[in-house]
């Protein structure tokens, strides 16, 4: 198209260098010609549809003329007003580079996959987990991509499954019961054991030919007052580690609190889900 305009002004600027050349009488009857041929012309064709390099022309040059002859182009004052607003807009539009790029969709993609495998991670909690892996990406704009794939703020989902509860829980799960063996001497004995969901080992807490409520309690007491200290002392320092090595704080620039400031991401390669906190919270990193 501009190949085209770029053409018709060199023709018609050869046609105005050879005008010098010619009489004023000449060139009477040349305009008394073309005003008859174009009134010919307007009786036939209704519609003139001229191309965007004809627009260019006449509306640079009927600027040029009288008032009185605006009145009788082919086009109407409004429209060559019209034209010469969009050239004059045109020539002052220049492609730019500047501004924020366009998001991948890899990155889009992660921020879908981080909002459903963590059903209660706002648009902020989001944003801290793409720096940990290399992203820096607006909170406005993971908001946007939530909401163009239908997703609702946090919490978008009010309670974990059955199925994820009893693997978040199966470390701190027991399952208890009685056997009986019947002794040489005709007496039956009863076992009670307790075995651990997650590990598979078995506790034996007593064995007694009367179990009674309170003995079973008792046995149950014996064993919990060492299970239940040693199960709390795991998970609070796995919590400890998390939140200090992996959590990021707003208040930090969105980085946990032992960061280190000159560690590099490598974002080529693989993100990697760790689970901890019996699977209630979800780690993302580079694998290395």
């Amino acid at each position: 198209m501009l190949f085209r305009l770029a053409y018709l002004l060199m023709v018609r600027s050869f046609g105005w260098l050879a005008l010098l050349a010619r009489s004023d009488t000449s060139k009477d009857a040349e305009i008394l010609v073309l005003r008859h041929e174009i009134a010919v012309l307007r009786r036939q064709v209704t519609g003139p549809k001229p191309d965007w390099a004809d627009r260019a022309v006449i509306a640079a040059l009927a600027r040029l003329l009288p008032r009185h002859l605006r009145l009788h182009r082919i086009v109407t004052p409004g429209t060559l007003l019209a034209w010469h607003r969009r050239i004059v807009k045109n020539k002052w539009t220049y492609p730019s580079s500047t501004g924020r790029p366009p998001v991948p969709e890899e990155i889009h993609q992660l921020v879908r996959r981080l909002a459903r495998q963590n059903p209660r991670w706002g648009h902020r909690r989001i944003q801290g987990e793409l720096l940990s892996l290399g992203h820096r990406i607006g909170a406005g704009t993971i908001r946007r991509i939530l909401a163009a794939a239908g997703l609702t703020p946090a919490p978008r989902r009010a309670s974990p499954t059955w199925r994820q509860f009893l693997a978040s829980q199966a470390s701190g799960i027991l399952a208890s019961d009685f056997f009986h063996v019947d002794t040489v001497f005709l007496r039956r004995l009863y076992v009670f054991f307790v075995m651990e969901i997650q590990t598979r080992r078995v506790h034996i807490l007593g064995i007694t030919a009367h179990p009674t409520g309170a003995w079973t309690v008792q046995q149950a007491r014996n064993l919990l007052m060492d299970l239940g200290e040693q199960h709390l002392r795991r998970t609070l320092t796995e919590y400890a580690r998390h939140y200090n090595q992996h959590r990021p704080h707003q208040s930090r620039q969105q980085r946990p609190p032992l960061h280190e400031p000159g560690q590099a991401v490598d974002v080529t390669a693989r993100i990697k889900r760790r689970q901890v906190f019996h699977g209630l919270i979800n780690e993302y990193r580079r694998a290395a």
